[in-house]
């Protein structure tokens, strides 16, 4: 089976050839209706999570003979999957790659938010070695709530038990094993000084932190994204840091980043007026979308897709085929 591999990077052709990939085309263009053409003479194409896959592309897809759509990611809301299944298109995921690497990169931003380490670095090269202005506080015995509790969001409360915190968790699946304690989404905002996000997106999540929910958290709270960017209201968002009901944002995802995340843009002028207010924050530390890139990750990620792909070609059954997952608003 020929695949066509879209949005490759190095990285992804490293990967994919160490886990043994033969039959495999790189392209670098994101998937959508200028580049689908690419896929001519393939039977499977591979996609990340920023190309796209709706209706018009699938037919288009389907049309060049393709059979099979292999996800590199665990997230599939940038698929149609009516359309999918109208035109009899497999769809195959990667439900679990490294639940750690989000999970510690979850960590990794709260920390350097909120003890400003990245501003203290900046400081330090430019010989200013003043500590005003970096005053941060203990995660110890602070109350951290944690919305989403799959794979990541189970890994993310055992690191926070670990550092003693209280963990609240929301999920419609409460999973019994943690020690955390399941409240509802209004119970948990309201008592929580950290908010991290680790549900996916659907239609039940999205802009699941909205104005109204921004209003339940305490002054001053902190939020984390490392899910999904139309999980929060960005305007929202941008309204609650400047009136300081938000004391602090951390994302590795953004609700518009398909533009944005994986290119190097550092020459042109950023269009996005939302994303460039974001950047204005002083309390507001961003990263692109790479809390999944770790070595475990991207080896997890290119065997599950291959495996996905040798069983459809000997089965005709993906292993890993996509599934429906929801978080309830309230």
């Amino acid at each position: 089976m020929r695949i066509a591999l879209f949005s490759a990077k190095r990285y992804d052709r490293q990967s994919f050839l160490a886990a043994g990939a033969r039959d495999i085309e790189f392209i670098e263009a994101r998937l959508d209706l200028h580049s689908v053409g690419a896929a001519q003479g393939c039977e499977a194409v591979c996609a990340f999570v920023n190309d796209q896959l709706d209706a018009d592309v699938l037919t288009q897809l389907r049309r060049l003979g393709v059979r099979l759509l292999l996800l590199r990611c665990a997230g599939y809301n940038h698929v149609d999957l009516a359309a999918a299944q109208r035109l009899g298109l497999a769809v195959a995921r990667v439900p679990e790659y490294s639940p750690h690497a989000v999970a510690e990169h979850t960590l990794a931003l709260l920390l350097t938010l909120i003890r400003k380490t990245h501003r203290a670095h900046a400081r330090v090269r430019e010989g200013n070695f003043e500590l005003d202005g970096l005053l941060g506080f203990d995660l110890h015995g602070k109350t951290v709530g944690v919305i989403g509790t799959g794979r990541i969001g189970r890994c993310v409360v055992r690191i926070f038990q670990g550092l003693g915190c209280e963990v609240l968790a929301h999920d419609p699946q409460p999973d019994a094993t943690l020690g955390a304690a399941y409240v509802g989404l209004h119970e948990l905002l309201q008592r929580s000084r950290l908010v991290l996000l680790q549900c996916p997106l659907n239609g039940h999540t999205h802009h699941l932190i909205n104005a109204e929910r921004l209003s339940w958290m305490q002054p001053g709270a902190v939020l984390v994204n490392t899910s999904r960017g139309a999980v929060i209201d960005t305007l929202a968002v941008i309204q609650a840091l400047k009136s300081g009901q938000l004391g602090g944002l951390a994302i590795d995802v953004y609700e518009e980043e398909a533009e944005l995340f994986f290119a190097d843009h550092s020459d042109e002028i950023l269009t996005d007026d939302v994303f460039a207010r974001l950047l204005t924050f002083p309390n507001v530390l961003v990263t692109a979308h790479q809390a999944f890139f770790t070595e475990e990750a991207l080896a997890a990620i290119a065997r599950t897709t291959l495996a996905n792909a040798a069983a459809f070609v000997a089965h005709g059954q993906v292993l890993h085929p996509v599934g429906e997952a929801s978080i309830t608003r309230s």
